[in-house]
């Protein structure tokens, strides 16, 4: 378990529950910047983990049990499918296919045709977009048919499942490993597969994943 594990599990809850991290913070009787981004490192850089006190109350205002949030530590969703389907609809697109032109505009954000809906849980992000995963190299954690919801304005940090494409048009569900003022390190969580390295103007946009249905 890493430190970037538990606090992007905490960011999918409230992804799951159509909360931002604040928004959850504040159901579940906390200060509500008490899941900011600030929060979660020191002042002298140290990482700061979450307490186990907090934790339990974000469990028990979500109704989520101690199981359900280890799946999602491990990057699985934490709701059933037929609570999935209570939120919002939003536009889905295959892996494959999202990399031809017409799809995302200049700031990668989806626009035009050719995009199906599906229904998710609300996601505090307007411009959110669903990817039908293809191929294993991201096996065991997302597998070939599984959707994933996608966040444009969610930030980005090391250890954050990502979609990425590129100015050549490929598109491809990655793990960040490590981000410079000059590259992008990208691994594939199945150790068959190969990881990437990009320079930064190699890269059309990265968006961060906020949940998955499996």
């Amino acid at each position: 378990m890493r430190h970037e594990d538990v606090w992007r599990a905490i960011d999918a809850l409230a992804a799951e529950h159509g909360l931002s991290a604040s928004g959850l913070a504040r159901k579940a009787g906390l200060d509500p910047t008490a899941f900011n981004p600030s929060k979660r490192t020191g002042p002298d850089g140290r990482s700061r983990w979450p307490s186990t006190e907090s934790v339990a109350k974000v469990l028990a205002a979500t109704g989520t049990g101690i199981e359900a949030f280890a799946s999602l530590v491990t990057g699985a969703p934490a709701l059933p499918r037929g609570r999935a389907m209570a939120g919002r609809r939003i536009p889905l697109i295959g892996l494959a296919q999202a990399g031809a032109d017409g799809f995302f505009d200049d700031g990668g954000y989806p626009v035009g045709a050719g995009w199906d809906e599906i229904s998710v849980p609300d996601v505090p992000d307007p411009n959110a977009y669903a990817l039908e995963i293809s191929g294993d190299s991201m096996e065991p954690v997302f597998r070939d048919g599984d959707v994933v919801i996608v966040s444009p304005a969610a930030p980005v940090r090391r250890g954050d499942r990502v979609v990425v494409r590129t100015r050549k048009g490929e598109v491809m569900a990655k793990e960040l490993m490590r981000q410079s003022a000059r590259r992008v390190e990208l691994a594939s969580l199945n150790p068959l597969h190969p990881g990437f390295s990009f320079g930064l103007e190699e890269l059309q946009f990265m968006h961060r994943i906020v949940w998955a249905s499996q």
